[in-house]
């Protein structure tokens, strides 16, 4: 997959909403954010990461991406009715990342994502219920209520959430690839960020130490093109796909397609492995697209991208129904099976959806909680100074 490009002159009058491709393109200079405009044809089953998996494997990677994808389709529905609060952001589309790297996980690595992060969550093993009615928020959710959609977390599965702040979780990951270099672990670590947060600072401060102190984390660019509502052409000046500014920093780079999970786990495998074992980081960009707005409360989802595009997209490069049709060219499943698992995903989140409304909200008194470790946990220093919250 390469990334389409050119520079443009921007005006600095916002333009009226395109009506399809060809207006987009003149309106931006012929710079509008596509790739290319079908699918890699590479096979990568050969790929060893690939040629070793189980019929059963595969099919229960199909099974996790329909989970996130119905999970995702639930909490829409229940926002768009008011019932559910806070942000909201989709990652309708995107579904395959979560899955693919979540299995190449050795049981030490650690992953850290920013607010798009239900997938991951769901990936890693975190329960439909509990990520549910924390969308809700509700006392029985993964955060206790308190986060909501940005902030889901279960250190206990190496997931570490989560993050609102653009780039923040850039150092947080960083940290995490620390421990395990320090600890000696024979894990890696593996920080997801967009495309949008690749021009914050930190991220550029991040790549100088990773590879000042060898540390082992892939840095995974989910390039959705883009970032809040504003395409790539028009917020990132660059030479070719962000993952090589890494380059600057003696960081291996690489690009590749997230749409076919053979072709994630081929490229993303080695920079884990290479990780785990030579201590050394990588930047690894995913192309991939999201159906739906930044967030649920985009108002302008449909104005920086047309009706076409995101048709187009939903056609040729589902991830789901990419990865059906190589399971049936495989005869690894049967269309009546794919029917059945589509079924009990669906009332798996609708049962969850249910779990999260009928959940009690959080007793008040918990308010004090979840704010100073030191105080939950009864420490040393918890026991001295004086906490206070809102008095």
């Amino acid at each position: 997959m390469t990334l389409m490009a050119q520079s443009t002159t921007l005006s600095t009058k916002s333009p009226e909403p395109a009506k399809n491709l060809t207006e987009l393109d003149e309106l931006f200079g012929g710079s509008t954010c596509r790739w290319v405009s079908s699918p890699t044809h590479a096979d990568y089953s050969k790929d060893p990461v690939n040629a070793s998996l189980t019929a059963g494997q595969k099919i229960g990677f199909l099974r996790e991406m329909l989970r996130i994808r119905r999970f995702e389709q639930q909490a829409l529905k229940y926002y768009n009715q008011g019932i559910m609060g806070g942000f909201l952001h989709l990652c309708i589309g995107q579904e395959s990342i979560a899955v693919g790297t979540s299995s190449l996980m050795n049981g030490h690595d650690e992953i850290i994502t920013a607010y798009r992060d239900h997938g991951h969550a769901l990936a890693v093993g975190m329960g439909m219920d509990e990520c549910m009615a924390e969308l809700f928020g509700k006392g029985t959710g993964c955060s206790k209520g308190k986060g909501g959609s940005m902030h889901f977390f279960a250190p206990d599965k190496h997931y570490w959430g989560g993050h609102g702040i653009v780039g923040g979780q850039t150092p947080l990951g960083l940290g995490l690839a620390f421990a395990l270099k320090y600890k000696a672990v024979n894990g890696c670590a593996v920080c997801f960020l967009g495309d949008g947060a690749v021009n914050q600072g930190v991220f550029s401060e991040c790549l100088n130490i990773a590879s000042l102190w060898s540390l082992p984390i892939v840095y995974v660019i989910e390039n959705n093109g883009y970032s809040m509502g504003t395409s790539l052409e028009r917020s990132s000046a660059f030479n070719g796909p962000l993952a090589y500014r890494a380059k600057g920093y003696a960081i291996e780079a690489e690009i590749c397609g997230g749409f076919h999970l053979y072709e994630l786990r081929a490229k993303l495998g080695p920079a884990m492995a290479r990780a785990r074992a030579e201590s050394k980081p990588s930047v690894l960009e995913v192309n991939t697209y999201r159906y739906y707005g930044h967030s649920v409360a985009d108002a302008n989802a449909k104005k920086y991208r047309t009706p076409e595009e995101i048709d187009h997209y939903k056609k040729e490069f589902d991830p789901i129904t990419i990865w059906e049709n190589q399971l049936l060219n495989e005869n690894v499943i049967t269309e009546e099976e794919i029917t059945k698992l589509d079924k009990e995903t669906k009332a798996e989140a609708e049962a969850a959806a249910e779990f999260g409304i009928n959940s009690p909200w959080p007793a008040e008194e918990t308010i004090f909680e979840d704010i100073y470790y030191e105080v939950d946990h009864q420490t040393e220093a918890g026991q001295t100074g004086r906490h206070f919250f809102s008095e």
